[in-house]
């Protein structure tokens, strides 16, 4: 594909702009026009961003687009970086384009999602969702490790106030206030890391932080406790277990438009970045081994991948069900990228754009349900929605895609992160079917109880923890409206895309150039401090197409969300006629398996930082030995 470099340099700085402006111009704007002026200006500053980030997309090709504000780049080999460096390449520019697609599918579907118009001022909704982007496009763009931190705060501190924007409900605030702990912690962990690092090199730039590292031999305790620190941060926010514990409390209580973009993109960001600082930076030599690396994140992958899956599971809270789901699929990610290999990238790349219109859709989707019926509980809404003919049909839909049906985006990249999973380690597809199965066989089971009545009315279990969904503040204040097209048509629109990044064959094979450039680091380094090249990159390009495993692998793990669907749904009818103590036992094992596990997930945020410190622990333990350092 051709390569533009020149006109995409000029590009990367308004990926920024553009949005930052837009919500300075809904803040002022937003306390003199009505609430549809608000709407209409958000949208359109929205859609200039889609187009400012697919055209920088598209420029840069097989190449990568660097820029250096205010013309400081280094001088001469030896030169120090003092600027601030973006630099997009086809899967960072790729993250910062899912950004602007899925804000504008998030305005739109807002269009009519509050009654009111959110105070004196109707541009603050908007305005914080264009901050959002702003914050979230410049992490994926940025080439510097501090401005990195800086646009993590800001997405974290924006999504704090959007998962508190309903301020007069304590829960919101209560949720919030556990994200914001939880995260910051992180961040400050990630700032630890980055003064370490800065002290070490004498530099913030990844690729000057990756020559200096090059220059002075191997890893040592000091270089281990940097890389691990800032790596703390990213995690917390990709929600790895045992980071993740924030998450499903946030999910619970954000507006549904912001749910969509916390599962949808923000902690597909927390994974991007692990993986960009660890080949940007400590890929190379007097980095970070590749096999510790490996590893390491493997067992996060699987034990995030599973814990997600079995918690989502037992969810009839129907948005922390979601939210565990992008747990699991998280981890997911995660062992994809583990592989290191071309493959393994170009793979999770196609993963997460297709997860991220599916989970959205299913975010806006729940969001139909409490416009309708101010609850989003499994079992209180039984039957409840069948008149929802569209929207019952599109949460099926969902539920299939999250399983990783063929030839949805979803089972595309799934495939390819089995293939390179299973080159690596041949039982790691299991975890991908099962993850896949069970968070996908959730999601169907909803649906059919939800929307069609379908099986007897499920039963409350006493010994499960509260987490019923019902009672919740309806966000629309007359639920006997007419539906809202929008509502309805997002999420639609979003499905289709998930579809289109698994038939188009152009998206497959331009994810998987992008997954060999992302793993170049010689050449990374090369664009950072020379001319950037459109040149083919040295890493060889991986086949990324559908192949017959991975179909049937795709179709095996839908099979298997559709049977425990069913199960779940007609089972308890079909054991009656098993013996009392047949019943008795099997409710014990289940207990004793599950309710430790949901006792984890307290809701206090004590536990919740704790739990961070033993992952921090854990991580420095894991790298230092594996490294070598004693």
């Amino acid at each position: 594909m051709g390569t533009d470099v020149a006109g995409a340099n000029v590009l990367l700085p308004l990926a920024v702009a553009v949005p930052l402006l837009g919500a300075v111009l809904l803040a002022v704007a937003g306390r003199r026009l009505p609430r549809l002026g608000c709407d209409v200006l958000a949208t359109l500053c929205a859609a200039a961003e889609v187009a400012c980030v697919a055209t920088l997309w598209a420029r840069t090709g097989d190449g990568r687009a660097v820029t250096w504000l205010g013309g400081w780049r280094p001088e001469g080999p030896g030169g120090h970086g003092v600027g601030i460096v973006l630099e997009a390449d086809r899967v960072g520019g790729g993250m910062a384009l899912l950004v602007a697609v899925l804000v504008l599918a998030v305005l739109a579907y807002s269009w009519r999602y509050f009654e009111e118009p959110g105070g004196d001022n109707a541009g603050t909704f908007p305005a914080l969702l264009l901050l959002f982007e702003a914050g979230m496009c410049g992490f994926a763009l940025t080439g510097d490790l501090f401005n990195a931190f800086v646009f993590f705060e800001l997405m974290g501190v924006v999504a704090y106030s959007l998962t508190g924007y309903r301020i007069e409900d304590g829960r919101p605030l209560q949720g919030a206030l556990a994200f914001g702990l939880v995260n910051s912690l992180g961040a400050y962990a990630s700032l630890m890391g980055i003064a370490l690092l800065y002290a070490r090199t004498g530099e913030l730039g990844f690729a000057a932080i990756a020559r200096q590292l090059a220059r002075e031999g191997g890893p040592d305790a000091l270089v281990v406790c940097g890389f691990v620190l800032v790596m703390t941060g990213l995690l917390v926010k990709a929600a790895v277990v045992p980071f993740h514990l924030w998450l499903p409390d946030a999910h619970a209580v954000a507006p549904t438009p912001v749910c969509m973009l916390l599962s949808g993109v923000m902690v597909e960001l927390g994974v991007y970045g692990v993986a960009r600082v660890y080949w940007a930076v400590f890929s190379g030599p007097g980095g970070i081994p590749h096999h510790a690396l490996r590893d390491t994140l493997t067992a996060a992958g699987v034990l995030t991948a599973l814990v997600g899956a079995v918690m989502c599971w037992q969810q009839r809270h129907l948005k922390r069900l979601l939210a565990f789901s992008t747990i699991s699929h998280v981890g997911l990610f995660l062992v994809g990228l583990a592989t290191l290999t071309p493959l393994g990238t170009a793979g999770t790349a196609v993963y997460v754009a297709g997860h991220a219109g599916a989970k959205a859709a299913l975010f806006g989707l729940t969001g139909v349900l409490l416009d309708r019926y101010g609850s989003v509980d499994e079992h209180g809404l039984y039957g409840r929605a069948r008149g929802l003919v569209l929207p019952g049909a599109l949460y099926a839909v969902g539920g299939l895609v999250v399983a990783g049906l063929p030839p949805f985006g979803t089972g595309l990249g799934k495939a390819l992160a089995e293939e390179a999973a299973g080159h690596w380690q041949g039982w790691l597809p299991a975890v991908f079917v099962l993850a896949s199965a069970l968070t996908g066989g959730a999601v169907l089971r909803a649906a059919l109880r939800v929307f069609r009545g379908a099986g007897p009315r499920p039963q409350d279990r006493p010994w499960e923890p509260e987490t019923s969904g019902e009672g919740e503040e309806p966000e629309i204040h007359d639920p006997r409206r007419r539906l809202p097209a929008p509502m309805v048509a997002v999420p639609a629109v979003l499905l289709l895309c998930s579809l289109a990044v698994g038939v188009v064959p152009s998206a497959g094979a331009a994810l998987a150039s992008a997954g060999a450039a992302f793993t170049d680091h010689a050449g990374y380094l090369a664009a950072a401090f020379g001319p950037a090249s459109p040149a083919v990159p040295a890493v060889p390009v991986p086949p990324a197409h559908w192949n017959t495993a991975g179909v049937l692998l795709g179709l095996l793990s839908t099979a298997l969300a559709v049977a425990v669907a069913a199960a779940a749904v007609w089972g308890p009818g079909l054991t009656g006629a098993l013996p009392g103590r047949a019943r008795s036992l099997a409710t014990a094992a289940t207990q004793r398996a599950v309710l430790p596990l949901r006792r984890l997930h307290s809701g206090l945020p004590g536990d919740y930082v704790a739990w961070l410190t033993v992952g921090v622990a854990a991580l420095l333990v894991a790298f230092g030995a594996q490294s070598g350092i004693g």
